[in-house]
């Protein structure tokens, strides 16, 4: 009789006791244990065990449960885990439940599948009803025997499974039949035959949930790609575009369906799976197909072409007011990127030792990421309507003429657009770019001058432009001379030579230049005097060619520093009669070498980071200066004071101490050296030059000085024109 629920051999000992040896001798107890052990560990008797077991498993497949023993049949599963042969029964339990199942399969499955034949949508119906309810016989069959096994194998669920780390029997069971089964009935339904939803989900629900999520839905996403990537290419070949999207939008709509009945957990991973298989990949030739049909037709009538064209510059209208709103409204215009990039670069917050969680991205960052994102989307809307006019509209030149006319109108309606264009050139002209190559550079910067075409404040690019020009030419991050020049030749080719006067003027103090340090490092190597005590690297540049105030910038060098200036004055002017020099340290850096505790380091600084460091040269570890005693001392102005306090002492590389800890700069706080700075760096670069978004007075300053320049050139054009009775 079949009695599950009234034993439990949890407890259960093999068939010999110790209290049933005559004479209770310990050493024979322990021989016949052994000997039981190894008649019961013997090849033979192991198989006969399995034998018998497996002759009762399939008796319960066959629904003859009630002429087994549980009681017997429970401790040879037993006895096979507890003498170690549970790799076995577990192997063999999933063999034949495997076998059932096909054994199912073949009578129940196959007499049931659906035949081809003529569309006959009632046959149709019935030949999916009547296959469904074949898979619910054999999952009613399956589940039934299968909790028989449960009871009849829950010693090797408790142990062997827990320690083997595999899915218990009934898990295990699920995942067989769920192979067999529910791809089949998904499928069938995808290709058009109606199936009990109801059904299936109780299928499912009736399941072990773990099975479901570890088994079922990899398998099913699995099948789901390999259907709908062979469905893709059928499309493609049998329908016309407007087909094509009327079938895929009905995928799209019967998936989502079909997840809400009974695949809930993975309706994005099914709407992935048909987006990346039905649209991606044949974009173009549905785009194509579809738009030069259209093009031939609407050519045909007088108002076809002028409808399209409309129609054209809508769309990019519409796509670009959204890459507008994307890239132009979101940044927060009061905040400098170039502390920003320390922060990154490090990845600190604010207080020791806290890192920046993504979420808390420095808003800096956030504005010259949107400030190339913009770029790069306005980029993409043009690769792809180049490639509409190519492909679907002949080159039509009316109606490039009209994607332009769109493309010049949404671009001016972002007032940053000069500011964004520069910034986007000068990131892809900074050395060591993401590993682009040259010609991927230089791609790149062709696509954005067809962009710059569309400005129409040139003047304001420029002034930008030359900005960062300079910060690049000075730092030496350029990504080669070749790149700067072939971008200038680009810019002259748009905007004539006037444009680029003042840039060219720009590379021409560069080379001139470095022809005077060679000269003067030839001076010095002839001159009898000492050498001075700071080596120089000098560029002279021209005031009206680079942009900087003509005021001078105030800040109090060290004495060494100044005798080395003096000393290359007197050369250079030795050489050049009726010039006059003026030192500009916001635009120079500074190789030094600082002794710490542990070793020293050749830091690169800026050149008012360096006139701060030699400040503590002369004091010890636990003297401190304070922010106005070094306001005072250098005469730096305050926000730049402050900008390379915190990159000396609130960055990564903390070569300062500031007190108390954090990350801004206040006017109360002060300083000391860190005696105890240490590095598995010899030579640590800190950075505090970079390009940055403007803030919103800025932009408003610079805007002030373009508006004065159009002015005067007004001015001129207008004492220049002559009159109708000249002319």
């Amino acid at each position: 009789m079949w009695r599950p629920q009234s034993m439990d051999f949890t407890g259960v000992t093999p068939s010999y006791d110790l209290r049933d040896v005559p004479g209770n001798d310990l050493g024979a107890c322990q021989l016949d244990l052994e000997l039981d052990r190894a008649r019961l560990l013997g090849s033979d008797t192991n198989q006969e065990t399995w034998n018998l077991l497996s002759n009762a498993i399939r008796e319960i497949q066959n629904h003859n449960a009630s002429r087994l023993s549980f009681e017997e049949n429970y401790r040879y599963a037993y006895n096979m885990v507890l003498y170690k042969q549970g790799t076995i029964l577990y192997e063999g339990v999933k063999k034949l439940v495997s076998d059932n199942l096909d054994k199912l399969a073949l009578e129940s499955i196959v007499p049931a599948f659906p035949v081809a034949g003529e569309n006959d949508s009632v046959q149709d119906g019935q030949d999916g009803e009547r296959l469904l309810k074949a898979f619910r016989a054999i999952w009613e069959d399956h589940t039934s025997s299968m909790s028989k096994l449960r009871d009849l194998l829950k010693y090797m669920d408790r142990v062997y499974i827990q320690t083997q780390r595999v899915p218990p029997i009934w898990d295990a069971g699920l995942q067989l039949i769920f192979g067999v089964q529910f791809c089949d009935l998904i499928r069938l339904e995808r290709d058009g035959y109606p199936v009990n939803k109801s059904a299936i989900k109780g299928c499912i629900d009736g399941g072990s949930i773990t099975v479901f999520r570890t088994e079922l839905e990899p398998g099913i996403l699995e099948e789901s790609d390999s259907y709908y990537k062979n469905e893709g290419d059928f499309l493609l070949e049998t329908c016309d575009a407007p087909e094509y999207l009327r079938r895929a939008e009905d995928r799209l709509d019967s998936e989502r369906a079909r997840a809400t009945h009974y695949l809930p957990t993975i309706e994005d991973d099914l709407v992935s799976i048909l987006k990346n298989r039905l649209l991606t990949p044949h974009l173009s030739a549905i785009v194509k197909g579809a738009l030069a049909r259209l093009y031939k037709l609407f050519v045909m009538v007088p108002a076809g072409l002028s409808t399209l064209k409309k129609a054209l510059k809508d769309s990019i209208a519409a796509r670009g007011k959204h890459v507008n709103d994307a890239g132009g409204n979101d940044a927060d215009p009061d905040v400098d990127v170039v502390q920003v990039e320390e922060e990154l670069y490090q990845g600190k917050g604010k207080g020791k030792g806290k890192a920046i969680p993504p979420q808390a991205v420095p808003p800096g960052r956030k504005t010259l990421d949107i400030a190339l994102k913009w770029v790069q989307d306005v980029l993409d809307l043009k690769d792809l309507f180049d490639r509409i006019l190519k492909t679907s509209f002949l080159d039509d030149k009316g109606i490039q003429a009209s994607l332009n006319e769109a493309f010049e109108w949404f671009i001016n309606l972002n007032p940053k657009a000069p500011e964004y264009i520069s910034l986007f050139i000068d990131e892809n002209l900074k050395k060591g770019l993401k590993g682009k190559t040259d010609d991927e550079v230089d791609n790149v910067l062709d696509k954005t001058t067809t962009v710059f075409r569309f400005v129409t404040e040139k003047d304001v690019f420029e002034r930008y432009y030359k900005s960062h020009l300079a910060k690049r030419l000075l730092t030496g991050r350029s990504v080669s001379d070749d790149a700067e020049r072939g971008m200038l030749a680009k810019l002259k080719v748009e905007c004539g030579f006037q444009f680029t006067q003042k840039l060219e003027g720009m590379f021409h103090d560069m080379k001139i230049s470095n022809d005077t340090m060679n000269a003067y490092q030839e001076h010095l190597a002839k001159s009898m005097t000492p050498p001075p005590p700071i080596q120089l690297s000098v560029q002279v540049l021209t005031s009206t060619f680079w942009p900087m105030s003509h005021a001078p910038t105030p800040c109090r060098l060290s004495n060494d520093m100044l005798k080395s200036c003096a000393a290359f004055e007197r050369f250079y002017l030795s050489r050049h009669n009726g010039r006059r020099l003026s030192w500009e340290p916001t635009l120079g850096n500074a190789d030094v070498r600082v002794r710490f505790k542990s070793k020293s380091h050749d830091l690169n600084v800026s050149t008012y980071a360096l006139v701060i460091l030699l400040l503590f040269e002369t004091l010890g570890p636990e003297d401190i200066l304070t922010y106005e005693e070094l306001k005072e001392a250098t005469a730096i102005p305050d926000a730049d004071l402050q900008r390379n306090l915190q990159s000396l002492a609130c960055a990564k590389f903390k070569i300062l101490k500031k007190h108390p800890p954090g990350r801004d700069v206040d006017t109360d706080d002060s300083f000391s050296f860190n005696e105890d700075f240490t590095s598995s760096l010899t030579r640590i670069k800190i950075n505090t030059i970079a390009a940055k978004v403007e803030s919103n007075d800025q932009r408003k300053e610079t805007l002030g000085k373009v508006d004065e320049e159009r002015k005067f050139l007004t001015e001129v054009s207008h004492y220049d024109l002559p009159s109708p009775a000249q002319s």
